[in-house]
């Protein structure tokens, strides 16, 4: 029988090293790829979060006050929408999906910000200067938009980014 040798972490011999041509480097942009990738899955769960903290928050204020806000509720679907589509695009690194997803939670952000101007939030931050005369809701609302505002800030340039690296080199 015949036995293995002992020292198996040994280069193999028989290389001259002409085998050159043969072996592999990672190009940068690939690695940073993959980091861009999940850093934006991060971002996805950060953003996924918000969501479902303004979802309740939502639902909470229409079941005291009975009243649904049209325009926060066109934000939260279009928001939902562009979550599933940027997963989409991040796990299948489609560039377009996720132009899209970048596009379309842009829209959702800027929807969110008109939501909070439509209902004269933003007035009365600047009215009474202080958050002692405003109530939780209304504080928690500006506080996960101005959030959300950071945070697609984040997603744009970390989506830029990615789909930079995900495209080909272009030769000149």
């Amino acid at each position: 029988m015949q036995q293995r040798s002992v020292s198996a972490s040994r280069r193999p011999s028989g290389t001259d090293g002409s085998d050159f041509s043969y072996r592999m480097v990672v190009d940068s942009r690939y690695t940073r790829v993959a980091k861009g990738k999940s850093r934006l899955g991060a971002l996805l769960a950060a953003q996924t979060a918000s969501q479902v903290v303004w979802t309740s928050l939502m639902l909470l204020s229409a079941s005291h006050e009975k009243k649904f806000e049209t325009f926060a509720a066109i934000s939260l679907s279009v928001g939902f929408i562009s979550l599933v589509i940027g997963e989409l695009g991040r796990r299948r690194s489609h560039i377009t999906l996720l132009r899209l997803y970048a596009i379309i939670s842009s829209i959702a952000t800027v929807l969110s910000v008109a939501s909070i101007i439509r209902s004269d939030l933003h007035l009365k931050v600047i009215k009474y200067q202080s958050t002692a005369d405003m109530t939780y809701y209304e504080l928690l609302e500006i506080g996960r938009t101005l959030i959300g505002v950071m945070l697609q800030i984040l997603i744009i340039i970390t989506t830029v980014s990615l789909v930079h690296n995900m495209s080909p080199k272009r030769i000149s």
